[in-house]
């Protein structure tokens, strides 16, 4: 009976674990990351445009993210879109290519990327909190209504519980791994 509330909720739950797992692509570690890009859209002849669908992004050496343009004459607005984008790397260009070398972290600097983890960690645990309490109060008014039975109902509020520990640790989990791979390197 409750089987469609819990199937929802989990869904729900699940898709704020993949937007937590895409939030945390952006969080750069020293490594260079084609993932740093997404997000940001330059100017192509009128039309804002994603980079990626404008030119070819390879990564040649482990700090360096390296972008040729289809169009050369997009060079200028893409290294200016990603000058005015806040991911901290300062791009430089031959004409051809754009450049964006990665630098190594400082300890200050993994330390306050790994609060920005945390954070958008406890934004994720909230999102699945609210999950929870909607679940929640279906369920209460389909007892009151008399849909469910109070005993049904303390069976859909242990599974409900038991689905929130499950997404919590998953985030947890990959909180942990990104916060891992800032302090290696």
């Amino acid at each position: 009976m409750y089987d469609s509330i819990i199937k929802n909720m989990e869904k729900n739950m699940q898709k704020t674990v993949d937007s937590f797992k895409e939030r945390l692509t952006s969080i750069r570690a020293g490594r260079a990351n084609a993932a740093i890009l997404n997000g940001v859209t330059f100017d192509y002849y009128g039309v804002e445009t994603p980079i990626n669908q404008a030119a070819t992004i390879s990564i040649p050496e482990a700090r360096l993210l390296s972008i040729k343009p289809w169009d050369k004459n997009n060079i200028a607005s893409i290294e200016k879109a990603i000058l005015k984008s806040d991911i901290g790397i300062t791009p430089s260009n031959d004409g051809e290519v754009i450049r964006l070398p990665f630098p190594q972290l400082t300890e200050e600097r993994r330390k306050e990327l790994g609060k920005e983890v945390n954070k958008q960690l406890e934004q994720s645990k909230i999102s699945l909190r609210n999950e929870r309490r909607d679940a929640m109060d279906i369920v209460k008014k389909q007892e009151k209504t008399g849909e469910l039975s109070e005993d049904q109902r303390v069976g859909a509020e242990e599974d409900i519980n038991k689905s929130i520990d499950k997404f919590t640790k998953e985030l947890e989990k990959i909180a942990k791994a990104k916060t891992d791979e800032l302090m290696e390197i």
